[in-house]
Order: structure tokens, then sequence, then C-alpha cells
């Protein structure tokens, strides 16, 4: 894991230990789906060892724009593997909150 990498994990998890975690529909559905908690993605976060990936976007909304999107797998405190997708939302470029765009079990 890159130094960059690893400085964003830490800001991920950050995040989440700070409650500043929102969920899209699809991942709040996705969840429901698989049966899965807010806490359950918190833990799988909080207990990933690296971004799994990082990938650029355009974003929906915003054509015009790029943005990363942050790919963690983690595992939560059962033990089930959890794959997660999220970037991080600004408000006039300060970060207020991880942003999670798919939360589901791992395959």
């Amino acid at each position: 894991m890159t130094r960059e990498q690893s400085d964003i994990l830490v800001r991920i998890k950050r995040a989440v230990i700070a409650g500043l975690v929102s969920f899209s529909r699809k991942a709040r559905q996705e969840m429901d789906d698989d049966g899965l908690t807010d806490m359950d993605i918190a833990e799988a976060i909080l207990n990933a060892p690296a971004i799994y990936k990082k990938i650029r976007s355009r974003n929906p909304f915003h054509p015009e724009k790029m943005e990363y999107l942050y790919i963690i797998q983690g595992v939560n405190l059962d033990g089930i593997f959890i794959y997660t997708k999220g970037k991080f939302i600004k408000n006039e470029d300060k970060e207020i909150f991880y942003f999670l765009i798919s939360s589901k079990r791992s395959i």
C-alpha cells in the first residue's frame, strides 16, 4: 500500500469512528439483502488492512467532474467478508463525510 493510500484509509477510518458516514439507497438495499447493519460495515472498514482499489469515476450528477472511489474489503467481528465502495463528499473544499455507494457481502 502506498503512503497516499495509507493516509486515505486513515481518513476513511476516522470518518467512520466519528460517525461521518452516509449510505446511498443502493448501499442500503444491498445491506438489507445481505442482512448487514451499519455496525457490520463500520467494523469491516475499521478492520481493513488496506484500500483494495482506487478508481476514477464520473459523477452522474456532474458528468464533467471526475472523482475517486475507494474499494475496501474487510471483515466484521463475526468474520463476514464485506465489500464497500465509497467516496468523500466535500462542501466548498471542506470534507464533510464518507459516502458509501455500495456495501455488501464480499463474494
